[in-house]
């Protein structure tokens, strides 16, 4: 309902970014900046100062911000609400997931609250649990689902299922013989892991630490921003990994990976997770308690 001018410049103005924003409105880099250009235009004042790579705000874009920003969190408001009271669940839902809760439930979970409730539009972002949490923070996402606990103080979160994180690697390597591994006997072993600001890379350094195991110490021989390309990776013989257990199911069924439980185990809490000042809305509300209900029915099964 606000101007889209509006809209796309109080994203650009978070963001300090052209590319970063267009990823958050889904629009290409050329959309926005003629966007930005229209609203220029408009105010007859430039509102960036675009100084090479970089861009910062003039002081008119400043106080275009503050009102942008409010006319921006007003609008969403106003939509919400007039929903609400038509009782319909209805209207689009902006959802963000850690890489490993989206490999594992996301896409199940969408696709039934979908089959139950046509009139709502969905639209998933994957990303690291760091990632998730900026963009909650930034009100760029209604809600996410992360595999850790969250670190901004303006984030709620609520525990909603748990999961076990185990070594994984090819048959042909050294530790798929052993029955359960701990920290010291991981050390030295070639080692792939996920990227920094993922929820499972900060657990599994918890962990070595908790053992005396430095993680700059570990054998670190590749970084990857998903469970699927550690998956890859580590069915070559490459290397080991720490990932879901979960995750590696079907490998494990068709024998390409060996999962072997850590020791002490080693568990995490999925969590929702949402912006403490923004309106529950009851779409979002209805969303969560249906998707808390699967993940919970899901770690039952899987128990």
């Amino acid at each position: 309902m606000a101007d889209r001018r509006l809209q796309v410049f109080d994203a650009v103005a978070r963001q300090l970014s052209f590319t970063r924003a267009g990823e958050i409105l889904f629009m290409s880099q050329p959309a926005v900046t003629f966007q930005i250009k229209q609203l220029e235009g408009h105010f007859r004042t430039p509102l960036f100062d675009r100084s090479g790579s970089r861009i910062s705000l003039t002081p008119a874009g400043e106080l275009v911000q503050v009102y942008a920003s409010n006319i921006v969190g007003l609008s969403f408001e106003l939509e919400k609400r007039l929903g609400q009271m038509t009782g319909e669940i209805a209207g689009p839902l902006l959802v963000g997931g850690s890489a490993t809760v989206a490999a594992l439930h996301l896409p199940r979970v969408l696709a039934k609250f979908k089959f139950r409730y046509p009139g709502v539009q969905l639209r998933l972002t994957v990303g690291n649990t760091q990632t998730i949490e900026a963009r909650l923070a930034e009100h760029s996402l209604d809600i996410g689902f992360v595999d850790s606990g969250y670190r901004q103080h303006n984030l709620r979160s609520e525990a909603c299922c748990k999961d076990e994180l185990q070594a994984v690697c090819s048959p042909r390597f050294p530790l798929a013989r052993l029955k359960e591994l701990t920290a010291s006997a991981l050390a030295g072993h070639p080692y792939v892991s996920r990227e920094p600001g993922s929820g499972t890379r900060a657990l599994v350094d918890e962990f070595l630490r908790a053992a005396g195991v430095p993680p700059e110490a570990m054998n670190l021989v590749m970084e990857l921003g998903s469970p699927e390309a550690l998956k890859g990776v580590v069915e070559t013989g490459l290397g080991f990994a720490v990932m879901s257990r979960a995750l590696v199911s079907r490998e494990q069924a068709l024998g390409t990976l060996i999962a072997i439980p850590l020791s002490p185990r080693l568990t995490r809490t999925f969590a929702v997770v949402y912006p403490k000042q923004r309106l529950r809305t009851r779409l979002v509300n209805t969303f969560v308690a249906f998707a808390a209900g699967q993940l919970k029915a899901s770690e039952d099964a899987s128990a």
